[in-house]
């Protein structure tokens, strides 16, 4: 396993390596931590595509040219294509190439992963891997296919730094949490995210991971009264009461897009007390890093007609095309912004939009009131 995790000095020494991005803005200091990343305004993700070989050689190209070309976060999840996302970018990362202090490598756990393919009985696969071996009980697992008990995570961990090739993640994240939420009392939900908060801060203190976070679907984007609803200050006070004021909980990471603002606009977050304030307003108070999935609203947001682009492009300028739009956008009021990056054509018509100044706080905020 390569040793080491992404520093403060490693993440500088590659941003002034790309000097022309670093200018435009392109480079954003993460908040919260004790080594202070820059990180990079887009970050490749590794959702889409066939569990493939073919794939996974078009996911390897594209890595190997997001790292050469600023890019330098990059996120999956061990349930990724039957975990050959990770593999992918383990592959990359143990060619010797790149330097792992320089590169922040996020990954996810929660849904139970099949391993290479689908198995022809997934629900047998699932028994005889996780639940006959007691690394899951049926009471913590909710909708037939996700958990997040400390056992459970321990040993996605362990597959995750496997796959990778990494002794360090640098944010490990629980993968939709809500999924629990959903199908508990308030109570009871947070009394399991304690025992997993838990087991993560143990992790971080053992160097297993540097942060860990929740990468949400729905969570954030829902009125208090959502079964599905998730409280970030409530969150965050269960990371101090187990951490302290050094906690290791400093990311969360939900879709915003053009079709899905709610981070912005939809105010269900109390901090401290009422009223209440955007998840991106609270995420600011409370030191924790915001990360855009679903820039492109998978895919959707490629279509819009002439008129949107026209109405949008004043706002969001240089941007031409509605993925332009779409990617100045998201990348604005966020740490990094997440796309699906599969080919190495998808590396170099991002990088043309990180070379661009990001979209000013003000024009996102009148864009919103229209």
């Amino acid at each position: 396993m390569l040793p080491g995790h992404a520093t403060a000095e490693g993440t500088a020494a590659y941003a002034a390596r790309f000097q022309t991005l670093a200018e435009a803005g392109h480079f954003r200091r993460a908040k919260g931590l004790g080594d202070a990343w820059m990180a990079p305004s887009l970050g490749l993700g590794t959702y889409l595509g066939e569990a493939d070989n073919a794939t996974d050689a078009g996911y390897e190209a594209a890595i190997a040219a997001a790292l050469d070309g600023g890019i330098n976060l990059l996120d999956t999840a061990i349930n990724y294509r039957h975990q050959r996302s990770e593999r992918a970018i383990g592959r990359v990362l143990g060619s010797g190439r790149y330097r792992r202090e320089e590169i922040v490598v996020c990954t996810k756990a929660g849904f139970f992963p099949f391993d290479g393919e689908m198995p022809a009985d997934p629900r047998a696969y699932i028994f005889s891997t996780y639940l006959q071996s007691r690394l899951a009980h049926p009471g913590q697992i909710a909708a037939g296919a996700h958990c997040m008990a400390p056992v459970f995570l321990a040993d996605q961990l362990q597959r995750s730094r496997n796959n990778l090739g990494l002794e360090t993640i640098d944010v490990f994240y629980l993968h939709n949490p809500e999924t629990q939420a959903a199908g508990l009392s308030r109570e009871e939900f947070y009394r399991r995210l304690r025992e997993a908060f838990e087991f993560l801060e143990k992790a971080a203190a053992n160097g297993l991971i540097r942060y860990y976070g929740a990468a949400t679907w729905s969570g954030f984007r829902v009125p208090p009264d959502h079964g599905e609803y998730l409280e970030l200050s409530r969150m965050a006070a269960l990371a101090r009461e187990i951490g302290g004021e050094e906690h290791h909980f400093r990311f969360v990471q939900l879709p915003y897009n053009l079709q899905m603002p709610e981070a912005s606009v939809l105010m269900n977050q109390p901090v401290e007390k009422p009223p209440y304030v955007s998840l991106l307003g609270a995420a600011a108070r409370l030191k924790i890093n915001v990360v855009a999935s679903a820039s492109l609203a998978a895919g959707q947001l490629r279509g819009l007609n002439a008129e949107a682009l026209e109405y949008l492009r004043p706002f969001l300028a240089p941007a031409e095309s509605a993925v332009d739009c779409a990617l100045q956008f998201s990348r604005a009021s966020v740490v990094t912004a997440l796309t699906g990056m599969s080919r190495a054509e998808h590396v170099a018509a991002n990088l043309r939009v990180a070379a661009w100044p990001p979209a000013s706080a003000v024009q996102i905020s009148r864009l919103l009131r229209q």
